[in-house]
């Protein structure tokens, strides 16, 4: 393996760390807690609704103490080897609530620590995405190493989300949230102690917080950006937490059945990320983000019609071509932004955007809130001890309607931001050392 290949290896397989834990947080937390626990759909929707504020209030200050981070060791690194241990620990409380624990007491447990987790995951994801633009500088480079990292993410959402059913039969949701936990930080400290990053310059300018915040309160582009992010992550989220929910309501199967579908879109994703790359260096990015956020609009629509095993499986793998479209190209999109900032203003802030863009990413906490209100006041869903009359109906509309409509939002939003194709990756402000 050459120098190139190797460095774009020892950065991408940190995505496969970073998936594992939160993957199955973002993906089990409803049915553990909701469907099991007795945690009332109102309530999550307020943890939603919770996390997504505090989310808008830290992210930029994680995303700044990034930027002005200086050590010999870098700006971003200190924090992912800080972060990751707290993460894997963050899961495995979760995931292992005290027996004693009921009712109100059970849900404050439930939200405390799935907001501690999701605080923890974002700035490790932040500083990660930092990463991205600084170690790779030009669109080849960048195309070819986001393929990787996501294709180790799909490897690990396989893992995480469609085996997770299987796995929690044998071992249940505290052990499997161990294995997790210690897998992903293995993965993330190698990373971490193999990627290197270019040595802080003493005469670079630390950027200011409130300069930046102004600079991207300005910025057409970030809120655009941003709010296609924001609609596609809740409609993924939705549809990622909602598999065994429909899969049990709507299809009529043990919802251990949901590992099929999950498969479906995931496998599909892998083979489908090679693709859309190929189209990427055929093709302006944009074009190509704009065509894979139709695609996944789209794809959600068939499985409406799911009537069995067989059914749920074929249309979910429509999910996954339109899924695999969208993760190779959205993180493109973020890394022209903080080119664009660079050149602009001669300051790097890849930790503040990054932050930043996260931070529109986790509004989905907001809409997803909004659509768990709806399910519980369309369809009168309580929980698993109380789904009202129609638990299939409620599935279906979590599953297969509001996130096509969500999509659709992304995809007029991505009409409105553009980027100049001769326009090159910025090379540095201060060179790096190779």
């Amino acid at each position: 393996m050459n120098g190139s290949r190797m460095k774009a290896f020892n950065y991408s397989i940190g995505f496969f760390g970073m998936s594992i834990p939160i993957n199955m947080l973002k993906t089990f937390a409803f049915t553990f807690y909701v469907l099991e626990r007795g945690v009332t759909t109102t309530q999550w929707a307020t943890m939603m609704a919770i996390y997504a504020v505090i989310d808008a209030i830290d992210n930029p200050i994680y995303g700044y103490l990034s930027d002005r981070t200086r050590t010999r060791w870098g700006r971003r690194r200190p924090w992912l080897a800080i972060g990751t241990p707290l993460l894997a620990l963050g899961l495995i409380a979760f995931f292992n609530p005290p027996a004693f624990l009921a009712e109100n007491s059970i849900f404050v447990y439930c939200m405390l620590f799935f907001i501690l987790t999701g605080t923890i995951d974002s700035i490790i994801l932040a500083n990660y995405g930092a990463l991205f633009p600084e170690l790779f500088r030009d669109d080849a480079s960048r195309a070819k190493t986001n393929a990787m990292r996501q294709a180790f993410q799909l490897v690990a959402m396989i893992i995480s989300i469609a085996l997770t059913p299987m796995i929690t039969e044998s071992l249940g949701y505290g052990l499997t949230a161990i294995l997790y936990g210690a897998l992903a930080s293995v993965v993330i400290l190698y990373m971490v102690f193999t990627s290197r990053e270019r040595e802080p310059d003493p005469l670079e300018a630390k950027p200011g917080l409130w300069k930046a915040i102004r600079d991207l309160i300005s910025n057409k582009k970030f809120w655009i950006a941003g709010f296609v992010g924001a609609f596609y992550s809740a409609a993924m989220a939705l549809v990622l937490a909602s598999v065994p929910f429909f899969v049990q309501y709507a299809l009529g199967l043990d919802s251990g059945k949901s590992t099929f579908l999950l498969a479906a879109v995931l496998v599909i994703a892998i083979g489908g990320v090679a693709f859309w790359a190929w189209l990427v260096r055929k093709h302006h990015v944009v074009h190509v983000w704009r065509a894979a956020l139709a695609v996944l609009a789209l794809a959600f629509v068939p499985l409406y019609f799911a009537q069995n095993l067989v059914t749920g499986i074929a249309f979910s793998a429509f999910v996954g071509f339109g899924f695999a479209g969208v993760i190779t190209t959205m993180d493109l999109i973020g890394a022209k932004i903080m080119d664009e900032d660079t050149q602009k203003h001669g300051l790097r802030r890849e930790g503040i955007i990054s932050n930043a863009l996260g931070f529109m990413n986790r509004l989905n906490g907001l809409l997803t809130s909004a659509a768990y209100l709806l399910v519980a006041k369309i369809y009168l869903f309580e929980s698993g001890a109380n789904p009202g009359p129609n638990p299939g109906g409620a599935a279906r509309f979590l599953m297969t309607i509001v996130p096509p409509v969500m999509m659709l939002i992304s995809f007029a939003f991505s009409w409105f931001v553009d980027f100049d194709k001769k326009t090159p990756a910025v090379e540095s402000v201060v060179e790096p050392i190779e």
